[in-house]
């Protein structure tokens, strides 16, 4: 009896179904998992054919192969060591994995099923396919991009060789291009490689965990290298002339408060980025483009140079005639030898050690700032942080 009762414990206690059928097909016990995967009360399914938790034409054909197995003996019985589709109460189909023992117990033959739900494994191995296809043809874009900003680059380098300042101007930056992005490109390039290898070997072990924690990896890294490629583009196009202002009418505040979600998306763990408004006009006449790019520029370098669990602080001010933003960190700050250099392209302070970065970003901050007809401050302190001003007209006038 002891036994007995501790067989019924670990049936009513397995995390897959369990469902034992009588050699008419019919349904003699069905465990808790079992209803909870098809959705019914035991004494709705107890006595009747298996059939009713297959859809068709697994659910017409089932009795034939029952037949054909009582009569040869072969296990050809549907889902047999394959996988199966479930129909659940409500309609619903799921997908499983089905395996069948033969049990001869008082004289007759017992068929016990153990069912085991493929729903979740199924769903990852989308999102894995999802991902992967995702990647690809980010990484074509990328490589595009790419070949567009070396083009770009070469057509600068031809109008400008004719004047030789210019021309040694350029041949420095390429110079700096050339060893920057040798070393920019390469560590993200050779991580999203081995994340993409990581990745298929988890698919394999259905390690959810370690699939997500790769593919944030690969994201990270497809992210940096199009913020590279922005500068690039942006650097390029500033250099050609070929930026020009495009004003419409915006609300400041929706915008910020969406580039502060977006913003939040790629910060460290456990930063914080505090968005506040002050003044109760909200709506605006300035470039949106150009001054969301001034924002990510400098909250990107906020969240890159300051650490886990800190606040980044972004403010907006708007009068009748004037719009202020305000983004403030704790982080690593500039060192005062460094600061008078810090808008020049290609500079990096001294103490950024080992962070990524192009040496771009603030350059064209100040740039973009300059054709919007604003000016831009700063205050910064090593180890104690870094506050930036941008202030623009409105054009409400």
């Amino acid at each position: 009896m002891e036994n007995t009762a501790l067989l019924k414990a670990i049936i009513d206690n397995a995390i897959d179904g369990i469902i034992t059928i009588n050699e008419l097909g019919l349904i003699e016990t069905i465990n808790p998992s079992g209803c909870r995967l098809f959705n019914y009360e035991p004494a709705e399914v107890i006595g009747k054919n298996i059939a009713m938790l297959m859809p068709n034409p697994d659910s017409a054909l089932h009795d034939g192969y029952l037949s054909a197995y009582r009569q040869t003996g072969k296990a050809n019985i549907i889902g047999i060591g394959r996988e199966v589709i479930g129909l659940r109460k409500d309609g619903v189909v799921f997908p499983f994995r089905l395996g069948i023992s033969e049990v001869q117990f008082s004289g007759r033959k017992i068929y016990t099923g153990f069912i085991h739900d493929l729903t979740r494994e199924k769903e990852a191995e989308e999102k894995l396919q999802d991902y992967a296809m995702h990647l690809e043809e980010q990484v074509e874009d990328r490589t595009r991009l790419l070949m567009e900003s070396v083009k770009a680059l070469e057509e600068a380098k031809e109008k400008v060789s004719y004047s030789l300042a210019h021309e040694k101007e350029l041949s420095q930056m390429k110079s700096r291009f050339v060893s920057m992005a040798s070393h920019e490109f390469r560590t993200p390039l050779s991580s999203i490689q081995l994340s993409a290898i990581l990745v298929e070997k988890y698919a394999e072990q259905s390690d959810q965990l370690s699939i997500a924690k790769h593919i944030g990896k690969i994201k990270n890294c497809v992210s940096a290298l199009t913020g590279i490629l922005n500068d690039f583009l942006s650097l390029e196009r500033l250099e050609a002339g070929k930026v020009s202002l495009s004003i419409s009418e915006f609300d400041v505040v929706k915008f910020a408060e969406e580039t502060t979600e977006e913003m939040q998306m790629i910060a460290k763990e456990n930063q914080k980025i505090v968005y506040e408004h002050t003044g109760s006009l909200s709506l605006i006449r300035a470039d949106q483009a150009l001054l969301k790019n001034c924002i990510i520029n400098l909250i990107g370098n906020a969240i890159k140079y300051s650490g886990q669990n800190t606040f980044i602080e972004f403010n907006t001010a708007l009068t009748e005639y004037q719009l202020t933003v305000v983004i403030k960190d704790d982080g690593i700050g500039i060192p005062e030898t460094d600061q008078k250099h810090l808008f020049e392209a290609f500079f990096r302070a001294h103490n950024t050690g080992n962070i990524p970065g192009t040496g771009l970003g603030l350059n064209i901050v100040a740039r973009y700032t300059e054709l919007m007809h604003g000016q831009i401050n700063f205050k910064s302190k090593v180890d104690l942080g870094t506050s930036f001003t941008l202030i623009f007209p409105t054009n409400n006038g």
